[in-house]
């Protein structure tokens, strides 16, 4: 092949394949301030505990504002709603591109996955129980943080351990018996 076709082929490749920088780009750095311009991986990460940070403040405005039982009546409980929403799409890109990251790695994909499905469900319990004290709330939404740490600590060192060389299996031969 000419060298001319080949940089036009490895140019469309690179246009065509979306990297983990294309997926990145547009992630409000205010989701992964620290993180926005590094791997999927660590924006993801960063994003989780800012994320819930954030529904869980507005939701403690909403407690402030109508108390612990009236923060989800009627339309009271509609600012957290509108943020865990938001969230969840603005969480696509940084999931997405961290899930690209470790494609190749099952273990990872799965620690991410189960980071992803704790961080909905942590959002999702942010709303008040019915007799629930404000002692006892605030302890509760207080509980994923140290679930998100030890989550983020476990896929870093999975993301950070090498991984394991490929092994080339050798071929032995045979030894033939001699007659005697």
């Amino acid at each position: 092949m000419r060298p001319s076709r080949l940089a036009y082929l490895v140019a469309l490749c690179a246009l065509a394949l979306p990297g983990v920088s294309y997926a990145l780009d547009k992630v409000d750095p205010y989701i992964c301030p620290t993180a926005a311009r590094g791997s999927g991986i660590e924006c993801f990460l960063e994003a989780v505990p800012q994320t819930y940070t954030m529904c869980r403040q507005i939701k403690s405005i909403e407690i402030i504002e109508f108390g612990l039982t009236g923060a989800q009546e009627g339309v009271n409980g509609a600012k957290t709603e509108s943020c865990i929403d938001k969230h969840k799409l603005t969480m696509a890109r940084p999931y997405e591109a961290a899930l690209r990251e470790a494609a190749r790695s099952k273990e990872q994909v799965e620690h991410l996955r189960e980071l992803y499905d704790f961080w909905l469900e942590s959002l999702l319990k942010l709303k008040p129980a019915s007799n629930e004290t404000d002692e006892g709330y605030k302890q509760r939404v207080a509980r994923p943080y140290g679930e998100f740490n030890e989550q983020t600590k476990a896929i870093t060192v999975l993301v950070e351990s090498p991984r394991p060389s490929a092994v080339v299996p050798v071929a032995h031969k045979k030894k033939k018996k001699t007659k005697k």
